[in-house]
C-alpha cells in the first residue's frame, strides 16, 4: 500500500502533462509569410498593410513601452510613433524560433532591427500566432 500512493501520484502527474505538439511545416511557412509581408509593408511605408498581420480585434494585446489592447489602438500608436519614413527606417526581422503551442497556435521569438540614418534600434520580440478564419494572425505581441 505504501508504494501504491506514490505510484498513483506519478501516474496522475503524467496524465496531466500536455502532449508535445509537433510542428506543422505548412503552418510555419504561413507564419513566416506573415512576417515577410509585414516587413515588406513596413519598408514600403504602409502601416495599414503592415497591420494586416495582426488579429483585427479589441482583444489583440501589444506590449511595448506600455500594454495596449486592440487592433485600432495598436495601429494608431504605430502611426503616432512612426509618422515619417525617416522614423520608420528599414525593418529587418530575424526569426529565432517557432514553437507549436497547439494545432492552431504558435509561439515565435525573434529580433527586429530598424535601420535609420540616425540610429539602429533593435530588440527581441515574442509573438503568439493563432489561426483565425483560416488565416494565421498575431494575437499577442511583446516587443522590447
Amino acid at each position: 500500500m505504501k508504494y501504491l500512493i506514490p505510484f498513483a501520484m506519478l501516474a496522475l502527474l503524467a496524465s496531466c502533462t500536455p502532449a508535445k505538439q509537433s510542428a506543422d511545416p505548412a503552418a510555419e511557412a504561413k507564419i513566416r509569410e506573415v512576417l515577410a509581408r509585414q516587413q515588406d509593408a513596413w519598408n514600403a511605408g504602409d502601416l495599414d498593410l503592415f497591420m494586416e498581420g495582426y488579429w483585427k480585434s479589441d482583444s489583440l494585446q501589444f506590449i511595448g513601452s506600455s500594454i495596449r489592447y486592440g487592433w485600432q489602438q495598436t495601429l494608431d500608436n504605430y502611426k503616432k510613433n512612426y509618422a515619417t519614413r525617416e522614423l520608420m527606417g528599414r525593418l529587418q526581422f530575424d526569426i529565432w524560433q517557432i514553437v507549436p503551442l497547439a494545432s492552431d497556435a504558435y509561439l515565435l521569438t525573434g529580433k527586429y532591427t530598424l535601420f535609420r540614418e540616425s540610429d539602429q534600434p533593435s530588440g527581441p520580440f515574442t509573438l503568439i500566432f493563432k489561426k483565425k478564419n483560416n488565416e494565421w494572425v498575431i494575437v499577442y505581441d511583446h516587443t522590447s
